[in-house]
């Protein structure tokens, strides 16, 4: 089950985090987010994850802002300290909603009537681990050198660029080769400890990444290489922890 966070508050953040790892050790919290315009940033660039758990003041406004900025395709769990906006929780795919302080027992519950109401995210789970567990990182790509065809080890690939609706196999010395897969495909094809998605143009190879710098609002900026001239290449807040992480592997 992966999870996502939205909590303003980063003492109430960390006791959710750590109260959903105890009551599902399994499942994986893909970010925390703290703003409205974090959240709806991260939900623009990534899949929509199983569940959201989300408060519904923020520090930037109200969390229904959110749903009428971007369209959110996972179920929700509200978390607040009022009872006024219920009904309104009840008209945003929400499973549950759970007044603040957090009791465990009530997480349990409502993680349960998720569960019972989305009965097929234990078989894809399941699904999934297999999906890892039995298919073999791509170790080559063929592309097209002039008139003829080369074979690219992943070795030599700094990253993948998406411009335009076109997808570019970019290696270490420059060159840049098309290739016919979408960044999705890519994405389920290259081996996660070397290969990360920072955004919905780039996938970076661990190899490839030079320097990390703080930026704004708890982004991060790269200097990679070779490097990229057209803008600063920026991790998102929401992506920056899992970038992080994949880096300390």
């Amino acid at each position: 089950m992966n999870l996502v966070l939205i909590e303003d508050e980063p003492l109430a953040a960390q006791a959710l985090a750590a109260l959903l790892t105890r009551l599902r050790p399994a499942a994986r919290i893909l970010a925390s987010l703290g703003s409205v315009e974090e959240a709806v940033e991260w939900l623009r660039e990534q899949p929509a994850p199983d569940l959201l758990f989300c408060d519904i003041h923020l520090s930037d406004g109200n969390s229904f802002d959110i749903f009428r900025q971007v369209a959110v395709g996972a179920p929700v769990i509200f978390t607040t300290a009022y009872d006024a906006y219920a009904i309104q929780a009840f008209q945003v795919n929400s499973v549950d909603y759970l007044l603040k302080p957090l009791q465990a027992a009530e997480v349990e519950r409502a993680l349960q009537k998720y569960e019972t109401l989305h009965p097929a995210t234990r078989p894809a789970a399941v699904a999934n681990v297999q999906r890892l567990v039995h298919t073999t990182p791509r170790t080559r790509f063929l592309v097209k050198s002039g008139q003829a065809l080369k074979a690219v080890p992943v070795d030599q690939v700094a990253y993948f660029l998406a411009e335009e609706g076109v997808v570019f196999l970019v290696t270490h010395s420059g060159k840049r080769f098309i290739v016919p897969d979408t960044l999705d495909q890519l994405e389920g094809q290259l081996d996660a400890q070397n290969f990360f998605r920072i955004n919905r143009q780039f996938i970076l190879s661990i190899s490839a990444v030079q320097e990390i710098r703080p930026y704004f609002k708890g982004r991060l900026v790269l200097q990679v290489a070779p490097s990229v001239a057209e803008e600063a290449l920026v991790v998102s807040a929401g992506r920056a922890p899992a970038f992080k992480q994949w880096l300390d592997h």
